[in-house]
């Protein structure tokens, strides 16, 4: 784990459903925030026991750039009682237009954090692109409805999840694009963050990183 900013921290861990083939790295990035009120956890995995031990002495919560990066969240939810900001999963219709597949198989839609959304398992906060967060963060469009960027202005920090990444070769807009979706059309969105004082870029895939680099990505 490194603190990248006082209160800011960054870790990786190997991904449990990565596999050899995925063209993604097998490490994955999370980042944690202490705001003196608040530990925010985003996109958690393999939360080191230093920030567990933090948390004790502050109101815990989880935010989730994607649906899809659920990753430790339930047991998070278990442990600690954090409530969760995610966006919607996937619908049986977002399945058939993103995938192609039927829908048959698409059944009753993506079964991402569908424990949480049960009404059980924890509290929940569905968002979307355009909202602004009651922790501090708005939210910006990224390649899709339920895959966003967000802006922590406390810190000047961008948090992305499968829009931004760097798999070694700097960070750029990925590109695992649907057919009916352009890497313009993602850098259009995204380049509001241009107008603000932007200092560092935190990828779920890849190392964290600065301003002049999401200006590359986004050019």
């Amino acid at each position: 784990m490194r603190e990248l900013q006082a209160g800011l921290w960054h870790w990786q861990a190997p991904h449990p459903d990565w596999a050899p083939g995925e063209p993604w790295p097998q490490q994955v990035s999370s980042y944690a925030i202490d705001d003196g009120v608040r530990l925010l956890l985003f996109d958690p995995l393999s939360v080191p026991d230093e920030l567990l031990e933090r948390a004790a002495g502050r109101e815990p919560v989880v935010v989730l750039t994607a649906p899809w990066h659920e990753r430790d969240t339930q047991s998070l939810v278990e442990r600690l009682g954090a409530p969760v900001y995610v966006p919607p999963p996937d619908t049986a219709d977002d399945l058939v237009r993103k995938f192609g597949i039927t829908p048959e198989q698409a059944g009753s839609g993506s079964p991402d954090v569908a424990w949480l959304l049960a009404g059980g398992g924890g509290e929940a906060h569905l968002y979307a692109a355009g909202d602004r967060l009651p922790i501090g963060i708005e939210a910006f469009p990224g390649r899709e409805h339920n895959d966003l960027v967000l802006w922590i202005e406390s810190r000047h920090a961008v948090v992305a999840g499968d829009t931004l990444v760097d798999f070694g070769s700097g960070l750029q807009i990925a590109e695992w694009l649907r057919e009916a979706v352009t890497r313009e059309q993602v850098a259009d969105g995204l380049r509001p963050l241009l107008a603000l004082p932007v200092e560092v870029v935190l990828p779920a895939h890849g190392a964290p990183t600065d301003r002049a680099a999401l200006e590359r990505a986004l050019s």
